[in-house]
């Protein structure tokens, strides 16, 4: 059976046609940035955003649950804000005209707990990371043994690594700060970031600030430190008047982490509407093949889609289904990015029935065995996630510490993750609801040498077939939004530079 090919010249034969797959933030930045680089540069171009779900945003995804006399909870079933220090996706919500929405996080009842011998035990004040930078809350802390500061203070003197291979975040948290160092402050904060092992996880590709902090001060205490006289610096500039009337005025100050007013669903929200091009959402590809120096898309309708570039905003293993026979060197390194499952259970009590610490939340060392991995208490952490007379905890479980909770039916779960909020927060109240997100394989997993795989993926793609997202450089929403800003501008620079085949592409009979 024969397909017919939708052309897609325009009546000049000169218009450029781009295909972006996957309506995720990752795929919507490359398809806004595009539509930006068209407009800059007045490129000849249009573009077609296929997303296979109903909805855009992938895994930013917030729910609005009502309370009591109609006041809202703010329950996100993904992530919950994103770094400003990253400025990527800040800038992106500013261009989207959603500066007054911006929420950030209440610093002045910033506190992180860890759980500590089964007790929650504050992180000590100063802790930037995973490095003290004030001696006296350090040192009064119970957290880490007197052995375990010590060994932390030999950073001081060990000599830097300086050959620039990659190795696991925990071999380099051992070597600077020791194993204790490692299991009660590295492994919960940094690793739990990324849902990863600390024994395999990659440090240049997730933490290549700490690499650069040893080479250039020989000591990541010294480094941090040296970092923090730099901030106070630039902020005590930052306070001065401004020189020159043409400056753009100074932007409100922020958080380090920021959301939305509504919740992160909102960037993903607004962002469709902004966008020029062709949308389809419930539309899947289910194959790539070049076509007379050309790529043929074959979408679940059967209808297929011929463009002049093709985006892969997807997870790493669907696309490597999807150019197995046009990029096969390649699939073969997309197919070898690890993945893992992770999920999250949103809880609501009345502020009455619940004793919390005051803070943001307690991560829990892999050394505690626990079910849940970490707790956040989201009503503290962000205003207008509950109402006052309400706490909203967000529990995690999954990933590669307890792969077998994602496979609990929700009844079980709750029981489940009910008994250690009570053993390790004394939670014993039964929540006003829960909301239950289990997101399969949606992790991917920057194992050592991970910047390697993914050049190597990169040369081994034809032209003008292009991967981004969170697979590659970057899983957090700024990274994102900033390989979607990368890939544009690559995709107009190339675009630009290549004689585009001006007559319609005719059906390939073999299809």
């Amino acid at each position: 059976m024969t397909e017919n090919i939708k052309s897609t010249s325009s009546n000049n034969g000169k218009e450029k046609h781009v295909v972006i797959v996957g309506g995720g933030i990752a795929g919507l930045s490359t398809a806004w940035y595009l539509q930006k680089q068209a407009a800059e540069k007045d490129l000849a171009l249009r573009y077609t955003i296929l997303e296979k779900s109903s909805r855009w945003g992938g895994k930013i995804l917030t729910d609005q649950v009502d309370g009591p006399e109609g006041q809202q909870f703010v329950v996100e079933g993904g992530p919950d804000s994103f770094i400003t220090q990253k400025p990527w996706a800040l800038q992106l919500a500013r261009e989207l005209g959603l500066e007054e929405r911006l929420l950030g996080t209440n610093d002045d009842r910033r506190k992180i707990y860890v759980l500590h011998k089964g007790r929650p035990t504050p992180l000590p004040d100063g802790v930037l990371l995973i490095v003290p930078t004030k001696i006296k809350p350090f040192a009064l802390s119970s957290l880490i043994s007197p052995l375990g500061k010590l060994r932390m203070g030999l950073d001081l003197f060990i000599p830097p690594k300086m050959d620039g291979e990659d190795e696991t975040l925990a071999d380099f948290i051992s070597r600077r700060l020791g194993s204790e160092a490692l299991d009660k402050i590295a492994e919960p904060l940094m690793s739990g970031i990324y849902n990863a092992e600390a024994e395999r996880q990659s440090l240049l590709a997730t933490f290549p600030r700490f690499r650069a902090l040893e080479e250039k001060h020989g000591s990541l205490i010294k480094g941090m430190l040296a970092s923090r006289k730099a901030r106070a610096s630039q902020k005590a500039r930052g306070q001065r008047p401004a020189a020159g009337a043409d400056q753009e005025p100074a932007k409100r100050p922020l958080s380090m982490f920021v959301t939305l007013r509504d919740g992160l669903e909102e960037l993903t929200q607004v962002l469709p509407g902004k966008l020029n091009g062709d949308l389809r959402l419930d539309t899947s590809v289910t194959e790539v093949r070049e076509v007379d120096g050309r790529l043929s898309l074959k979408l679940n309708n059967g209808q297929r889609l011929v463009a002049d570039a093709v985006v892969l905003a997807i997870p790493a293993y669907c696309a490597a289904g999807l150019i197995k026979d046009v990029a096969p060197e390649a699939a073969t390194g997309l197919d070898a990015i690890r993945y893992v499952s992770t999920g999250t259970i949103s809880l609501a009590f009345r502020r009455q029935d619940v004793d919390l610490p005051e803070g943001f939340g307690l991560v829990i060392p892999r050394s505690e065995q626990r079910l849940i991995n970490a707790v956040t208490i989201t009503s503290t952490k962000f205003d207008h996630r509950a109402p006052d007379d309400h706490v909203l905890l967000r529990v995690f479980f999954g990933g590669s510490r307890r792969p077998e909770m994602m496979d609990v039916d929700d009844d079980q779960l709750l029981a489940l993750v009910l008994a250690e909020l009570d053993a390790v927060l004394g939670v014993d109240a039964q929540p006003l609801f829960r909301r239950i997100y289990r997101w399969r394989r949606a992790n991917p997993q920057y194992d050592v040498g991970h910047l390697e795989r993914v050049e190597a993926i990169e040369k081994a793609l034809p032209a003008r077939l292009y991967v981004t997202g969170s697979p590659y450089r970057g899983i957090g929403i700024p990274d994102c939004v900033h390989q979607g800003q990368l890939t544009a501008e690559q995709i107009a620079s190339d675009l630009a530079a290549v004689d585009v085949q001006e007559e319609p592409v005719p059906e390939p009979a073999a299809l």
